[in-house]
């Protein structure tokens, strides 16, 4: 082993351990060297994917006293909290995949212990690395459509009945709302667009389809590659075999103001024949809009008078492929998101992405669940102490200034 390499635990070998897989780089950098779950497939699936010397164990606490240099918390959403605390608590930087958590409080327990521990967090929001997500980003930032007044995104969550209702993303308990838990990467790119953070909320929401379909069992033992056939279980009705509990909606509607005075809009659909996101941006200067979010997708601006449809924009973005080829299910957005957590662990410094964004995302998913619980009624978004907001935009600096 180079001594260089980074030391690098994995916390939970589900479907998104294959995320860690950019991370272990044996001679390059960084290596797995260990990982914590406690169903017997965790074992296995840990060695298949970094080989059958990687040290297993039944629980993420003994692995965290392992020397490693960081984890990365790769768990189902209502397990993230506990871990990174104590990953925080044991001075391990910390990956962890978004949501940060499914509560506000929760959140909020996280960022002021990294704060007090000093120890470095980051938060897996891929899609500030995305393509197409950056480039209306930059389109923004050069004044393209003038100054934002509105952000919208519908997000057409195609096999949402196979990728949400099957297992422990249907129950409330586990996620609060889809709104949050699948939400919180839109909602964080709504907040970035914006250049603000959801302060007054209110939603509707309904559990339209996958309520009425009574064929239930019990899928602990499974994991979706398993059970999810991409060119079956048509029409959404036709599904079985959903979780025994169905208590989250399987579609909503967020109506939202930001601090810096930007409507939001964000609607979430999970019986849709199609799966991607529109993402709006209107300023009173013109327009934006992605079709398709992965690679042949692309931005167009409008920000010429006009009369009517016109399907030509005055600017259009084509997103290209990566240069070096390596793209990946997120377009590549994956691997660059681990690249940037491993230079971060090692080296500190700025971040794409933000510990204060995501808890901002999932403040405002938490509060509109609250809303559409309880018919649509206005919630306020918390906001976060200005001492916690500081130290994450300094970069979370250590006692000796450094970052």
């Amino acid at each position: 082993m180079a001594s260089e390499d980074l030391r690098i635990g994995v916390v939970g070998v589900g479907e998104r351990a294959s995320l860690a897989l950019h991370a272990h780089r044996p001679g390059a950098g960084s290596r797995v060297v260990a990982c914590a779950d406690p169903h017997p497939r965790g074992v296995q699936a840990a060695r298949e994917l970094f080989g059958p010397g990687v040290a297993v164990h039944g629980d993420h606490r003994p692995l965290l006293e392992a020397g490693l240099d960081a984890v990365m918390v790769l768990t189902p959403d209502h397990l993230h909290a506990k871990a990174v605390l104590d990953a925080l608590h044991a001075g391990v930087a910390v990956f962890v995949e978004k949501p940060l958590a499914v509560t506000t409080e929760d959140c909020d327990l996280v960022l002021r212990t990294a704060q007090a521990t000093g120890t470095r967090l980051y938060v897996g929001h891929n899609l500030r690395h995305a393509p197409v997500v950056r480039e209306m980003r930059r389109l923004v930032l050069e004044g393209a459509v003038g100054r934002v007044r509105a952000v919208w995104c519908r997000h057409f969550v195609g096999h949402g009945g196979d990728f949400y209702f099957k297992d422990w993303h249907a129950e409330r308990r586990h996620t609060t709302s889809l709104l949050l838990q699948k939400g919180a990467h839109d909602l964080d790119v709504i907040h970035w667009l914006a250049g603000g953070s959801t302060r007054e909320v209110s939603a509707l929401g309904d559990l339209a389809v996958y309520g009425d379909i009574t064929d239930r069992r019990d899928r602990g033992g499974e994991r979706m590659s398993e059970w999810h056939d991409p060119e079956a279980n048509w029409p959404p009705t036709a599904l079985t075999g959903l979780n025994p509990v169905v208590d989250v909606e399987d579609i909503s509607m967020l109506n939202g103001r930001t601090d810096n005075g930007v409507l939001v809009s964000y609607q979430q659909c999970h019986f849709t024949p199609d799966y991607w996101r529109n993402y709006t941006v209107i300023g009173d200067h013109g327009r934006l809009e992605n079709f398709g979010d992965l690679d042949g997708a692309v931005v167009k601006v409008w920000n010429s008078r006009r009369s009517g449809y016109r399907e030509d924009a005055d600017e259009t973005v084509a997103i290209p492929r990566p240069r070096d080829g390596h793209a990946d299910a997120h377009g590549g957005a994956d691997r660059r998101l681990v690249e940037e957590f491993l230079e971060f662990a090692a080296n500190g410094g700025p971040t794409e992405t933000s510990p204060v964004a995501a808890r901002e995302a999932v403040a405002a998913g938490h509060a509109a669940t609250r809303s559409l619980r309880d018919g649509g009624a206005p919630v306020q978004v918390p906001a976060l102490p200005a001492e916690l907001t500081s130290y994450f935009a300094q970069g979370q600096p250590s006692a000796d200034g450094t970052g």
